[in-house]
């Protein structure tokens, strides 16, 4: 009973440390800007239009459809999206 005890709590840090080791990888993400984010996500598939190619509006759509694509979170789209709109 001990053994299985012991095995828990080892098995439960390990799952703790993996969950609070995923956190700095977000939180590094938000401290990117749009246009890093924009250089690291886009070009790493095809070569990306100049941010005049597009409306602001048409940013937007571009941005819904390539997040599902590139898998990106909501706050990498609206920071990417954002860069391209000015």
């Amino acid at each position: 009973m001990k053994k299985i005890f012991v095995i828990v709590i080892v098995l439960t840090g390990f799952v703790f440390i993996a969950l609070m080791n995923s956190c700095k990888v977000s939180q590094k993400v938000s401290m990117k800007t749009g246009a890093q984010l924009w250089a690291e996500n886009c070009q790493r598939c095809h070569n990306t239009p100049s941010p005049s190619s597009f409306s602001p509006q048409q940013w937007e759509t571009v941005g819904l459809h390539m997040q599902t694509r590139a898998l990106l979170t909501d706050e990498e789209r609206n920071k990417i999206v954002e860069f391209l709109k000015q």
